[in-house]
């Protein structure tokens, strides 16, 4: 792989930007922070081809490559302090594999991608307003912060704590997050952690413990993405792993994205069938099923019959 340099970055941005949604945090860092730039989320980029290798000042490591491509990329990483991997799953662990970091990595693992073509959006006729970051409680966001970061990333409260005051203040500088407000009381966060001129990215989505299962998030989320509309932001993009997550982003227009090919052609679970919802739900409790994997099985022959799952069945002796 070759280092980017200035002159290079048109054609990898035109790489990068065949699908946005798979290079939101090397395309977002490299608006906001530059290329080679002070900033620990600033980034450096290689390139070989199509696949493109983005490593932040702060090490986290945020492939956009096929997994062939990994053995010349886990080149580009070594004898460095890295932080986390982030990126396609086939691609970032055949990096991990590659670099012979699998198994060192405090927190590993896959979650569904979510999209959303924004004129496709649905806002929960629920109670409930948003205000910026800033016009929330300090103490509470401080700890509402913390209590995601120990939940969602695995962080210690220490190391989580330690953060906290710089977190907030980034996300207040660039009017990025959100809070939910009923009866002038917070009862969910909401932001967006990269976006583009056409797309954005959700992230920090928390409502703490005993407020869940009343519908704040996707009224926080659907109606911050209703912000981001009004402004020209076309489509939307986010991650999650847990059914009560996955059955709330599809409930405000979300599909998951299984895979996309070089001409942009997607291929969806198809979430607006009658009935797709409460079939979804069937399939996420059988036993000894994983969600991820199924939905990997569909992306791989989409035109034939495929078994993700079947009753086990005990054998006579």
């Amino acid at each position: 792989m070759e280092r980017v340099v200035p002159a290079d970055l048109p054609a990898m941005r035109a790489i990068l930007e065949r699908q946005p949604h798979l290079a939101m945090f090397p395309l977002s860092n490299l608006d906001r922070h530059g290329l080679d730039g002070d900033h620990p989320r600033a980034p450096s980029f290689w390139r070989d081809g199509d696949n493109v290798l983005c490593v932040t000042r702060e090490g986290i490591v945020l492939p956009v490559i096929a997994p062939d491509a990994a053995p010349a990329a886990a080149k580009m990483i070594v004898d460095r302090d890295l932080t986390g991997v982030i990126g396609e799953a086939k691609g970032a662990r055949a990096l991990l594999a590659a670099a012979g970091l699998t198994g060192a990595v405090a927190l590993d693992g896959d979650e569904t991608q979510f999209l959303l073509d924004l004129h496709d959006l649905a806002v929960p006729e629920t109670s409930g307003q948003l205000v910026r970051l800033d016009d929330a409680p300090r103490p509470m966001m401080e700890d509402w912060r913390v209590a995601y970061n120990v939940e969602t990333l695995g962080e210690s409260e220490a190391v989580a704590r330690s953060r906290v005051a710089a977190e907030l203040d980034s996300y207040i500088a660039n009017d990025s997050h959100r809070v939910l407000m009923i009866a002038e009381q917070p009862v969910c966060t909401t932001g967006f952690n990269a976006t583009l001129p056409d797309i954005v990215q959700v992230g920090g989505v928390y409502t703490p413990p005993h407020l869940r299962g009343r519908g704040y998030a996707r009224r926080a989320v659907s109606l911050h993405l209703t912000e981001a509309r009004a402004r020209g932001v076309k489509k939307a993009t986010l991650f999650a792993s847990s059914n009560e997550a996955m059955r709330a982003y599809r409930s405000i227009g979300f599909h998951p994205c299984i895979v996309t090919g070089e001409d942009g052609t997607q291929l969806e679970v198809p979430v607006n069938a009658r009935g797709a919802d409460e079939l979804f739900d069937v399939f996420a409790k059988l036993p000894g099923i994983e969600t991820q994997k199924m939905l990997d099985a569909l992306s791989r022959r989409p035109d034939v019959r495929v078994t993700v799952w079947q009753r086990s069945r005990p054998l006579l002796h």
